[in-house]
């Protein structure tokens, strides 16, 4: 399988594994899609994490499987891409992209469909396809526009430029930056046969379970509500958004979660939600 799902307790993993670089095809983009309909059909999840085997996240789209398609099939092609990401997008509970390598074109647009994205150091991150003779097709023009602002945005986009994870960091398209190579015991990278560092994925999805963990700890209903409420808004006026906000506040007060949260705050203890 080029997508692979795993569970342990209430956090999902999927496993873009489509070696060498993980690219985008119309196979891999239905095990994604069949992947993401398991996740909504499960119960007690609190997050999912996608990360990728090997040195890439995703490294784009299958070239070869486009190049020669006609207007129809591109468009069909593009629809399977945007579908899969909306519903990544919708899923109910956070999701944390863990960037461990290349994310270019279709990598960067799987990020950006993702809640949060911490990346490696080893990650690079980029929209490629004005290279191509094409433009990204799987929302790219649409999201990072509306995450990092448009005229960042179109910068990435016409110049189809390959960042690395700190100025990604900078930008706001990734939240974290953390360690993404091999050290030895003093701390010096360790390099391959070709003089060049070795990757190590492990720092970067340590980091996305750790976070996954720390938001698992919440209460469960207020997380979904809350992402829910952000993401709504961002197509609202602040005044329409407000109104959002103010009714799903208002909606948890009938939730067992709400009183639990409440009661073992004023008790000093632990809160034990039941998402109810």
């Amino acid at each position: 399988m080029a997508v692979e799902y795993t569970r342990d307790g209430n956090v999902g993993m999927i496993k873009m594994n489509n070696p060498p670089m993980n690219v985008l095809n119309t196979q891999v983009l239905h095990e994604l899609y069949q992947a993401i309909q398991k996740i909504e059909a499960e119960q007690g999840l609190a997050a999912v994490i996608i990360t990728g085997e090997g040195r890439a996240f995703v490294a784009g789209a299958d070239i070869s499987e486009m190049m020669d398609m006609n207007p129809e099939q591109a468009a069909k092609f593009a629809e399977a891409g945007q579908g899969a990401f909306d519903r990544i997008q919708a899923l109910k509970v956070p999701v944390i992209a863990a960037v461990n390598g290349f994310a270019l074109g279709g990598g960067t647009e799987l990020a950006i469909c993702c809640d949060i994205r911490i990346a490696s150091e080893a990650a690079k991150m980029g929209l490629p396809e004005v290279g191509l003779g094409v433009i990204p097709g799987f929302g790219g023009t649409q999201r990072l526009a509306r995450l990092i602002g448009p005229g960042k945005a179109k910068e990435l986009v016409f110049t189809g430029d390959m960042i690395n994870a700190k100025t990604a960091c900078d930008i706001g398209l990734v939240q974290a930056v953390v360690p993404g190579f091999k050290v030895d015991e003093n701390g010096d990278k360790v390099l391959n046969e070709k003089g060049k560092p070795i990757q190590d994925n492990e720092p970067v999805v340590a980091a996305a379970k750790e976070m996954a963990a720390k938001i698992a700890a919440k209460g469960p209903l207020a997380v979904q509500v809350a992402k829910t409420s952000i993401d709504t808004g961002l197509d609202l006026s602040l005044a329409a958004g407000l109104k959002v906000e103010a009714s799903t506040f208002a909606n948890l007060f009938a939730t067992e979660d709400q009183k639990e949260g409440m009661k073992a705050f004023v008790e000093k203890r632990p809160a034990d939600f039941k998402e109810k």
